[in-house]
């Protein structure tokens, strides 16, 4: 059965529904931590994102 959830207490609509999304966002954790790739700092991300928004802008208020 696909029991209706209370928009209180879940984001879901069904318990069948925030099941699914569970799943794929455990698999996804797992690709991550799976991955093998090396780690990028949070600083270093977050200094190329603070470039990149400011490269946006400046082109924006050029054009």
């Amino acid at each position: 059965m696909n029991a209706l959830l209370s928009p209180i207490v879940s984001e879901f609509e069904t318990e069948e529904q925030a099941a699914s999304y569970d799943r794929w966002y455990r698999a996804k954790v797992q690709a991550s931590l799976d991955d093998p790739r090396p780690s990028i700092p949070h600083d270093q991300v977050m200094a190329e994102m603070r470039a990149l928004l400011e490269s946006k802008r400046t082109q924006r208020n050029a054009g």
